[in-house]
């Protein structure tokens, strides 16, 4: 026989009402997994991609570099070293523009950072989705809670029978949409905190590679990573 109590109790049992709450929260919950696992995806990308920096600093010459860091769409670090790239020649090519109040190192870094800005920009993009749902999600359960509390005590009260059996099952069901909303929020806050730690981990890799560029592509050479500041040098494209 069919349990009288449970999710299936409550969707056949439930109002408009109780069913349109049930069906927020589900769309909440798909929302915020898709986005945990394309930004995760998009995170473990961008570290493999990552890991193709020290291969640009092997390479002989500039050209060569960018060939090794994967020239494909979606790549910040490619992205990030053709800005620099193009920066520097213009600024050494054109002449009576705004720019050149600036000096070189002035100009690369602002380019530079303006395509960091990008890469964080599409890497935060989602993230207000998590933000949301898991701000939100308890209080829609708690208002599918109150809501469900109110129509089965006028159930009971139309039906005239107080008794205990008749009181628990209709209140627990209600119950179970507090129990949903924590269920959709509780994903949502672990996943935001682990992309946004995520993404934290690419952006510091980001700027330090930026920082090398910047190095590079002002005086000629890549800062090392010794203590003692040397430089490593590598042809111009």
């Amino acid at each position: 026989m069919e349990s009288q109590f449970g999710l299936v109790s409550v969707w056949t049992q439930g109002d408009w009402v109780t069913k349109g709450v049930a069906l927020l929260l589900l769309g909440m919950s798909l929302a915020s997994w898709m986005v945990i696992l394309i930004k995760a995806l998009d995170i473990l990308r961008y570290k493999k991609l990552a890991a193709g920096t020290e291969a640009f600093w092997h390479s002989a010459d500039f050209a060569e570099g960018l060939g090794r860091l994967a020239p494909q769409a979606g790549n910040p670090f490619h992205a990030l070293a053709t800005e620099g790239r193009e920066a520097a020649a213009h600024h050494r090519a054109t002449k009576a523009q705004l720019h050149d109040s600036l000096d070189v190192s002035d100009w690369v870094t602002r380019c530079l950072r303006n395509s960091i800005d990008d890469t964080t920009a599409h890497l935060q993009s989602g993230l207000a989705i998590l933000a949301s749902v898991g701000s939100t999600a308890p209080f829609v359960g708690l208002f599918g809670t109150v809501w469900g509390i109110y129509h089965a005590l006028l159930g009971i009260g139309a039906a005239g029978q107080a008794t205990i059996d008749k009181v628990a099952g209709p209140i627990g069901e209600a119950l179970i949409m507090t129990a949903l909303g924590l269920a959709v929020a509780i994903p949502a806050v672990l996943g935001y905190n682990a992309l946004v730690r995520g993404n934290k981990s690419v952006l510091v890799k980001l700027n330090r590679f930026a920082h090398d560029l910047h190095a590079y592509l002002v005086t000629g050479a890549r800062v090392s990573g010794g203590g003692e500041g040397k430089v490593v040098p590598m042809k111009k494209a």
